[in-house]
């Protein structure tokens, strides 16, 4: 096993990559394409790679903590190995790296139960079939959702002007404009602002125009007259489109533009050749009622220390309760008597 720097793979090295996962079906989600990996490193992150025979682990060195490419923003994480590899998570452990640690961590991946910390579900969208498949597999709350959306894409359409949907758009405006109601978001909702990077900014911009071996970078959006009222910006590899960065202006929130978005693009998923969309961890009511099914992700830490799992563990087992004494804090009324924002 050795851990080079991205730029030193060879074109064997990146054909075997290719072929080692094109031939793992739980390794479809772009995020373990090499195209992604490299656009990360293009972009000012340097991303290094665990190369073994068969074997690819690509991630940000931390000193001496190694993490998956594209983190913190990578949704499926782990290594790319071959079927019958003689593989060992320890093994990525090379050239200086003491351990490695995932938040995404695909489930199920062979050696690395006694690594793992907790697991959480990862929705997704069937959409083979375009709309008429999804509404037959879909929850009652997502066929009433996308019911509702058709109504209000009418009604949008009346007050706001014509409706345009793109599905795979080039516009860099549109993405500036993805990038800036994102960042508002963030701001408004108080959670750490994911494109203060400006590395991350750029990633995007190139993932915009990547088309390589099947990986690309894939902007949806929806206009009615001369406003854009949602959109979309993630990534996509052959029939798996990967639901990353979705917005919409929220002077037309009560149109619940998104769901009108998504239902664009389920309709348009047979003409695209996408079949699923993963939507990513996380409970948000809208993933909840849209969902057809899930799949799980982990928290892992791969160390020779195991007290370093332990502390994990004891991390991920007092969260309910941290969570709970963050909103005790936040709902306690300062000296004016408002309540702390």
């Amino acid at each position: 096993m050795r851990l080079l720097p991205f730029g030193e793979l060879s074109a064997a090295d990146l054909d075997t990559w290719h072929r080692v996962r094109q031939a793992g079906p739980a390794l479809d989600s772009p995020y373990f394409h090499p195209a992604f990996a490299a656009a990360v490193d293009a972009s000012g992150t340097p991303v290094h790679v665990v190369v073994g025979d068969g074997v690819f682990m690509a991630g940000h060195r931390e000193g001496r903590l190694l993490r998956p490419a594209g983190w913190p923003g990578a949704d499926f994480q782990g290594p790319v190995v071959a079927e019958g590899a003689a593989f060992d998570p320890l093994d990525l452990l090379v050239g200086g790296v003491a351990a490695v640690a995932f938040d995404h961590l695909v489930d199920g991946l062979p050696g690395f139960e006694r690594w793992t910390i907790s697991r959480a579900a990862s929705p997704y969208i069937e959409v083979g079939g375009g709309l008429e498949g999804y509404l037959g597999r879909a929850s009652r709350s997502g066929r009433d959702n996308l019911a509702q959306a058709r109504r209000r894409a009418a009604k949008a359409g009346r007050e706001l002007g014509e409706l345009r949907f793109v599905a795979d758009s080039l516009d860099r405006g549109d993405l500036a404009r993805v990038v800036e109601l994102k960042r508002r978001q963030y701001a408004a909702t108080g959670v750490r602002d994911h494109f203060a990077e400006p590395a991350r900014v750029a990633l995007v911009e190139r993932l915009l125009g990547a088309r390589e071996d099947g990986f690309a970078g894939m902007l949806s959006t929806l206009h009615a007259g001369p406003h854009l009222l949602a959109a979309h910006f993630g990534i996509r590899s052959g029939e798996v489109l990967h639901w990353w960065f979705p917005v919409y202006d929220p002077e037309f929130g009560r149109l619940a533009p998104g769901w009108m978005l998504l239902r664009e693009l389920v309709m348009a998923a047979p003409e695209l050749g996408i079949t699923r969309i993963d939507l990513g961890r996380g409970d948000d009511e809208y993933k909840r009622r849209a969902k057809t099914g899930e799949s799980l992700v982990a928290r892992a830490v791969v160390t020779r220390n195991p007290l370093r799992v332990l502390a994990g563990k004891g991390l991920e087992a007092a969260r309910p309760y941290l969570r709970r004494v963050k909103r005790a804090v936040r709902n306690v009324p300062n000296r004016a008597g408002d309540v702390q924002e």
